[in-house]
């Protein structure tokens, strides 16, 4: 190429140096990505001892031990080449890989944006050798006394591209992700010890054991005695796992795994038929924990369709999604006792009708025909709604609302559904409530009806009751008589730690213990006693939840994930007292007519608008 290259040529090939940062860019992404392809190195090794360390969530530090196969002199300088292998020999190689990496390219661009020191040693030899790279340009191979394996130290990633390091999230958000990347080696090899240190910390420390054991271990006590496990082998296909009951979903993903050959790999569409089964068992929007092995012959999947190896490509992808679909759902019917039903046994059901008395799988196994559980239950409402800690405003408001005076609607126009603050309506003087499928609180006024959503409303209630308390000196909390334990796992634990000042601040007394463990002793008033375990947790998905979604300081985010939580359900049936203090309380706010996220409180509908549905 450089002979054809003249002095008016405007195509050149770029130097290494900003083709390696180019890689970066697609290859590592953040401090786990990082840690991925470390990992994959040490599992290809050999290695049945894994240490990880970071520092300041891998910003300043992050090192991988392990005792692997080890390099020769000869081989340190070669692995930070780009297209440098010792998994790939022939093109053939590329339809049967059995190797975590193989495209080379990875330590060539972790190498190009960080400082690195390799010491390794191979089990025959005398002595061990150490390499440095910092930012693509090497050092000599100099000898050095280590232990059998290798030990590699990533400092200071994206020092030299700052604008990278700039869009890195919190030191929580990133250490969550380097986690995550552990807890899919660390399923995906139970025979291998994997040890996590963070900050000096020991998060993890798991010895070889079972599948079920390391699940329990990574993810809590609650899960060992609520595992569902499956397995199912074709000529084709093998597949084994884990599911958790429904008892155990979460508000925010990130508990569920894919395996194809110990490879960890994501597909949309698989993991919408997997939730899809637990419909029936689960609320909306919430998410269980699986894990799924798929074993195939490596020339009937394709591992080489993403940069980052995230994807993978079946050659009989709706085989493999109808077995896992099957053997899961079987799983699911046999741990709650549902019975097996094929659609040949009633000939007297057409097609159609039969669709809709369950979902059928295509294997001859049908979901229950079970309503899905509504949000109403096991929650009950809180009877200190009714003391009303904003009276004097409430009041006056309530006044306006139902005391025969006028009260400012808003700048409505007709036919208008929501409720605007400007247009003064004079409203009944009875205080009537009535509630329409336990969800919504109707009362008419003199012009027309008025619609409160009982949830989003109590939303915006106890928002407000949470700015309000992270601002107070002293914030009001109910002591609980015995304090409860919580365990955690090791990101939710990292999370309530960086969120304790505020959580301490809302009405929380949330004491942090060793291993991943924390203690409850009171909580904020708006929490119905005997739910304190459940509001925490729940409120701690909520927030990363929020994250995705909108862009909020923490404090407020935090508060409005408590209010999600902890405000009153649709579905809820309520006394008119309970009603009527939900009113007065909720025209007691600063912003009555929106709940924190926007949403409308409040809809009025004019008479003019009724008798217009008449004529």
């Amino acid at each position: 190429m450089s002979e054809t290259q003249t002095s008016n040529s405007i195509i050149h090939q770029l130097p290494p140096e900003i083709s390696n940062k180019i890689a970066a860019g697609e290859v590592i992404q953040r401090p786990s990505s990082v840690v991925k392809e470390l990992l994959d190195n040490s599992i290809d090794a050999g290695a049945d001892q894994i240490k990880i360390i970071v520092e300041n969530a891998g910003r300043t530090l992050i090192q991988v031990v392990d005792n692997g196969c080890g390099m020769s002199e000869e081989d340190l300088p070669l692995c930070f080449e780009r297209h440098a292998t010792s998994k790939i020999n022939s093109v053939e190689d590329l339809f049967r890989i059995r190797t975590m990496g193989f495209r080379g390219e990875a330590m060539a661009s972790i190498a190009s944006v960080s400082q690195v020191l390799v010491r390794s040693k191979r089990p025959e030899d005398d002595n061990g050798w150490e390499f440095e790279v910092w930012g693509g340009e090497e050092k000599k191979v100099v000898p050095a006394a280590t232990d059998n394996g290798t030990s590699i130290s990533i400092r200071n990633l994206f020092f030299n591209v700052p604008a990278r390091r700039q869009f890195l999230k919190t030191d929580v958000t990133e250490l969550r992700h380097i986690l995550r990347t552990v807890q899919y080696a660390a399923l995906a090899y139970t025979d291998i010890s994997f040890e996590v240190v963070a900050d000096g910390e020991v998060i993890y420390n798991l010895p070889p054991q079972s599948l079920k054991e390391r699940i329990t271990q990574i993810f809590g006590s609650p899960y060992k005695a609520s595992l569902i496990e499956f397995g199912e082998e074709t000529s084709y296909l093998k597949i084994r796992g884990f599911a958790s009951d429904p008892k155990l979903a979460k508000k925010s993903r990130g508990e569920q795994f894919l395996f194809v050959n110990g490879r960890p790999f994501q597909h949309r569409y698989l993991t919408h038929v997997i939730l899809s089964l637990y419909d029936a068992w689960t609320r909306n929007n919430e998410y269980p924990f699986y894990a799924l092995f798929f074993e195939i012959d490596p020339s009937k999947v394709d591992v080489n369709v993403h940069p980052a190896k995230l994807e993978v490509k079946f050659e009989d992808e709706r085989s493999v999604i109808q077995l896992a679909r099957s053997v899961v759902n079987r799983a699911l019917n046999n741990h709650f006792q549902v019975p097996t039903i094929r659609r040949e046994e009633d000939p007297f059901l057409s097609d159609g009708f039969k669709a809709n008395k369950g979902f059928d799988s295509g294997f001859g196994f049908k979901m229950p025909d079970v309503k899905r559980s509504g949000s109403g239950e096991g929650f009950s409402f809180p009877s200190r709604i009714n003391s009303n800690p904003f009276k004097g405003r409430g009041d006056e408001l309530s006044e306006q609302l139902y005391g025969g005076s006028s009260f400012d609607f808003g700048n409505e126009k007709e036919g208008s559904e929501t409720l605007n603050p400007v247009e003064k309506q004079n409203v009944a003087t009875d205080k009537s409530f009535w509630q329409l499928h336990d969800t919504y609180v109707i009362t008419q006024t003199r012009t027309g009806l008025c619609m409160i959503d009982q949830h989003l409303a109590h939303k915006r209630i106890i928002f407000e009751k949470a700015m309000n308390a992270t601002e107070a000196a002293l914030p009001s909390t109910q002591q609980l008589l015995f304090a409860q334990t919580l365990e955690l796992s090791a990101s939710d634990f990292n999370l309530l730690k960086e969120l304790h000042p505020i959580i301490q601040r809302m009405g929380f007394s949330v004491q942090l213990l060793s291993g991943n463990t924390a203690m409850i002793n009171g909580v904020p008033a708006d929490i119905e006693i005997g739910n304190e375990q459940e509001v925490l947790v729940s409120m701690l998905h909520q927030y990363q939840e929020l994250g995705q979604k909108i862009n909020l300081e923490s404090r407020e985010r935090l508060a409005v994930a408590f209010a999600s939580r902890a405000a009153i359900p649709r579905g809820k049936k309520m006394s008119s007292e309970e009603m009527e203090a939900l009113v007065d309380q909720l025209f007691a706010c600063e912003q009555p007519y929106l709940d924190p996220l926007k949403k409308p409180t409040i809809v009025y509908l004019s008479m003019d608008e009724i008798q217009s549905r008449f004529r």
